[in-house]
């Protein structure tokens, strides 16, 4: 069904809501697509947690996140029509890096809305992936408006970042995977955004591990799911302050919130020094590089923000597509502000 030539889904499963059963499905859609990622142990971290702790390595996806998974998802089930038309995404980098790949391997013309300032890693993989980029001025457009003029103006089918149950589904893929290969868990940490990937997390592991509980964790300066768990409503920030650039939805989705609000035991906040910390643990401990916004959860967990004492815990590293300039000034500088924070001294 079009409206003013904007293509908008037409799936009789949206109205079915995200199950477990969708997200099998996509599960079977992704098999021999997706990458199946590892799970990753330190001694050090159980040791410092007082936990056996396992971390599902999402730098290890295609398109180096977990976004490639409900993108895939979600396009592979357009109609043929839509896939003639082509699509269009808005995306700070993630999303439409993961809409650019799927698109490519589905062989669909996609349009991706972005921002200026965005990160130039991303940019360059979104265009190396053949989409086509348009730019906008986050001071002055919004990219929502932006991807829906496109849409309008060339018949393309909009595909939202997190805020569609296929997109969920497609994420929830992460979860039947750590079902399986970490067996009985206590604990989940994953990070949130605009809580896409977080929904369909929870909507996989607490279906298969009964008693298991599911923590949401979002950056402290853009903690509008935070809010809005303690507040019971969609609460929306006026600005966002953070180095987690895949974080920093203002407000979260009205398909994804009440999800998470029915699945998730807690949304809590860590500060960007003790991101840039997790961020280091990964690269000096487990050899991996993780973009902040991937490091989330694991700094919640360093920091003591949630405990994990005696329980088995799987982390969420969402991605690692971080420009390596802006990665190794990041562990540089945040380290040393943190040893002078500590009086240590440069």
């Amino acid at each position: 069904m079009a409206t003013g030539g904007a293509q908008i889904s037409t799936n009789s499963e949206q109205a079915a809501g995200l199950t477990i059963d969708r997200v099998r499905a996509a599960g079977a859609r992704l098999t021999g697509v997706a990458h199946r990622t590892p799970l990753l142990t330190s001694t050090t971290l159980n040791a410092r947690c007082g936990a056996e702790v396992c971390l599902k390595a999402e730098p290890f996806q295609r398109g180096g996140a977990f976004k490639f998974r409900g993108a895939y998802n979600r396009l592979s089930l357009l109609s043929e029509q839509e896939r003639a038309r082509g699509v269009v995404a808005y995306s700070s980098g993630n999303h439409g890096a993961a809409v650019a790949l799927a698109s490519s391997v589905l062989g669909i013309r996609a349009v991706v809305v972005v921002p200026e300032t965005g990160s130039p890693a991303k940019l360059a993989a979104i265009e190396g992936y053949g989409a086509e980029i348009r730019r906008y001025d986050p001071a002055t457009e919004r990219r929502e408006e932006v991807a829906a003029a496109l849409a309008r103006e060339r018949s393309l089918t909009v595909i939202a970042p997190f805020d569609d149950y296929d997109i969920m589904a497609g994420q929830g893929t992460l979860g039947l995977e750590l079902a399986e290969q970490a067996g009985g868990l206590d604990l989940v940490l994953v990070p949130v955004g605009g809580g896409g990937l977080a929904a369909g997390v929870a909507t996989a592991v607490t279906a298969l591990l009964p008693g298991v509980e599911v923590i949401g964790v979002e950056p402290s300066g853009a903690d509008d799911t935070h809010r809005s768990f303690r507040a019971g409503r969609r609460v929306s920030l006026e600005a966002v302050d953070t180095i987690a650039d895949g974080l920093r939805a203002a407000q979260p989705g009205e398909l994804t919130f009440p999800i998470n609000q029915r699945l998730l035991s807690d949304v809590v906040t860590v500060d960007d020094a003790a991101i840039i910390e997790a961020m280091w643990f990964c690269f000096a401990r487990l050899k991996v590089v993780v973009e902040p916004s991937g490091a989330v959860p694991l700094a919640a967990l360093l920091t003591g923000t949630v405990q994990a004492r005696g329980r088995r815990t799987a982390v969420v590293l969402s991605g690692g597509n971080v420009d390596p300039g802006d990665f190794a000034s990041l562990l540089q500088h945040g380290r040393l502000q943190a040893r002078q924070a500590a009086g240590a001294g440069p």
